[in-house]
């Protein structure tokens, strides 16, 4: 059965930006008889709150989407992502990193990649033995890892058939110093407990699918077929943040709008005044 899933942290209220990704997931599950699934990413325990996993729920009723089974917690999920750390572990290719954003950030040796800095790999190979109490995450070898899977493709939409290039991201963090899995480990995982089958999210993650093909592989789950879809911008040609200050569905609902009206506005393609049918 086809199943799509959404998915959004709960740091901030849904904007414009999410609504349009909501109803593409919904709508992509229900005209081919399939399930819609919500799904809360709530492992960020610094920034994620309760009332806004409410608001979340409030904002897709108000759109008129209904989804499918209980709502999903990354939160009790963390039994998951231990047993894939576990995993990847015992392959050889984790290792403990100790470096802070600013190490990176101030080391002359670190590429660029799709996502900005690529780790130089300071902590791969080092002797950390006098550090082991010291706060770290845990990063994956990626060249091992590549050498392990061998070559290796994914499907989008709009794209065709890609190939993989996780090496392009460097040797990303699979376990947070703050938190027991990255997006990376998290998404991957999650979408294969929950057998989705069609992932449809915003062209700002492309890149990171190069990492989550990978993981795919090395953890033995399946892949799914993935609908990267152009993002909204405002009227300045920004992509729609929380970070920037992006209306939320609640801003737009209190003055005034309607969810069932918006939604069919979207559907349409058609965008509220002030704001841009955006990019890819």
């Amino acid at each position: 059965m086809i199943t799509t899933r959404f998915a959004p942290s709960p740091t901030g209220r849904l904007h414009l930006g999410h609504a349009a990704s909501a109803i593409r997931a919904h709508d992509f599950a229900r005209a081919r008889g399939g399930a819609f699934l919500l799904r809360i990413e709530d492992i960020d325990g610094t920034r994620s709150r309760e009332e806004h996993v409410a608001g979340i729920v409030e904002d897709l009723a108000w759109l008129g989407l209904a989804w499918d089974g209980p709502v999903v917690r990354q939160s009790r999920r963390l039994a998951l992502y231990d047993a894939a750390l576990e995993r990847l572990r015992t392959m050889g290719l984790l290792y403990r990193c100790f470096c802070t954003r600013a190490d990176i950030a101030a080391s002359l040796t670190a590429p660029h990649g799709p996502a900005g800095a690529v780790y130089p790999g300071t902590c791969r190979g080092a002797d950390n033995a006098a550090r082991m109490d010291r706060p770290h995450c845990w990063r994956i070898d990626i060249a091992r890892a590549v050498d392990r899977t061998g070559p290796l493709t994914w499907h989008d939409a709009g794209a065709g058939i890609v190939a993989a290039d996780p090496l392009a991201h460097g040797d990303v963090v699979l376990a947070r110093k703050d938190a027991p899995a990255s997006y990376h480990l998290a998404v991957t995982v999650d979408d294969a407990a929950q057998g989705v089958t069609d992932v449809v999210r915003g062209a700002d993650l492309f890149a990171a699918t190069h990492v989550h093909r990978l993981l795919q592989a090395l953890l033995g789950l399946p892949t799914p077929a993935y609908h990267h879809h152009p993002l909204l911008a405002d009227a300045a040609g920004r992509r729609l943040a929380k970070r920037d200050g992006a209306p939320s569905l609640a801003d737009l609902r209190d003055g005034g709008m309607d969810g069932a009206a918006l939604a069919a506005m979207l559907r349409a393609g058609a965008v509220p005044l002030g704001f841009r049918a955006a990019r890819a």
